[in-house]
């Protein structure tokens, strides 16, 4: 019963903050003004962070090859899933306010990304068609940024590979592995491999470290959906 009330709130709050800051507008804008469907909002006990349906359709327009045009139910839910994650990061990475990126962080963040794409005409267009602004594209690569300086703080400055896990690697996992799809390649000793083993150690661990940092997350956040994707 208590959830449902605290449900019911939050959807109360954000209906009354819609109508207002609509009112607030020149009466022209609202005129023109699509309400946007509200999908789902995240709370970790920082503040409730509002989802919408535009926020997926930006998600999906960031990823290249993904279709645009009538969206699957799939993609859609796919997409509220990884924003949701992201919510989750950003509350706790917004706490250390010193991983703050600086505008050429951002500026080549967002060239980097266009770069996935087949032009930067074809990034531009997709952009267009789903209303998503350079203001709002900045704002989240920010947010993107923040969250990879977030993690590396948290989890990367602590992991640790030592020589055994490497030397099992190289003797487990990668000659096995270089024998059955590359046949009679020359294998490189594990000195040779030691590096590029380390760096494959290092992002499994930070990987598996998020996981369960996000599955703990998950757990502890109150997570309503307002209107689920069908």
């Amino acid at each position: 019963m208590k959830s449902l009330m605290r449900q019911l709130i939050v959807k109360l709050a954000i209906v009354i903050a819609l109508i207002t800051a609509s009112f607030c507008l020149p009466e022209e804008v609202r005129a023109q003004q699509v309400v946007d469907k509200m999908v789902a909002t995240v709370s970790a006990g920082v503040k409730t962070e509002l989802i919408t349906y535009s926020d997926l359709v930006w998600q999906l327009a960031l990823q290249p090859d993904t279709p645009l045009d009538n969206p699957t139910s799939a993609d859609l839910n796919r997409a509220l899933r990884l924003l949701i994650d992201q919510r989750l990061i950003l509350q706790e990475a917004e706490k250390l306010p010193t991983i703050n990126p600086t505008a050429k962080e951002i500026s080549d963040a967002r060239d980097e990304l266009a770069k996935n794409f087949s032009s930067v005409s074809d990034f531009q267009q997709r952009l267009m068609r789903v209303g998503l602004t350079s203001v709002k594209l900045d704002e989240i690569i920010e947010q993107r940024l923040k969250m990879e300086k977030y993690l590396d703080f948290r989890f990367r400055s602590f992991v640790v590979i030592s020589q055994a896990e490497i030397a099992d690697y190289y003797k487990d996992v990668l000659i096995p592995r270089l024998k059955v799809r590359s046949p009679g390649r020359v294998i490189p000793t594990l000195d040779e491999a030691k590096s590029e083993i380390e760096r494959t150690l290092i992002e499994a661990k930070i990987e598996s470290d998020t996981d369960a940092f996000l599955d703990t997350a998950r757990e502890r956040a109150e997570i309503v959906m307002l209107n689920p994707i069908e």
